[in-house]
């Protein structure tokens, strides 16, 4: 019993260690910082792209909230304020647009090639 126990464990230590003994070692890829680049602006293209859209439907949804109010204090007022909450989504994410792209640039000259 004791004779296998001791094969058992040499086997499954020969079976985890051997990947580490086999393997290759894997060294470091050449840094292509415009591939990153790219793919990080395009992204947050899409992302301010889908909020712009948002942001109009909320405007649609508000301006016509406004018209269909009737008069009605508090149907006008909501419309307000989801046209009010819509601008200022709208303007955080143009803001936030320009600043990543800042960022991105500042990145690029300083790490690129």
């Amino acid at each position: 019993m004791r004779t296998r126990n001791i094969t058992l464990t040499v086997m499954v230590v020969a079976i985890l260690g051997m990947p580490f003994v086999l393997a290759s070692p894997v060294l470091a890829a050449d840094g292509n910082i415009t591939q990153v680049e790219t793919f990080i602006r395009s992204i947050i293209k899409i992302i301010a792209g889908l909020a712009g859209l948002v942001a109009t439907g909320f405007f649609v949804v508000g301006g016509f909230t406004y018209i269909t109010s009737s008069g009605n204090p508090e149907h006008l007022d909501r419309a307000k304020r989801t046209i009010l909450w819509s601008a200022i989504g709208l303007g955080v994410t143009i803001a936030a647009f320009v600043i990543s792209n800042i960022v991105a640039d500042l990145a690029y000259n300083a790490f690129g090639k």
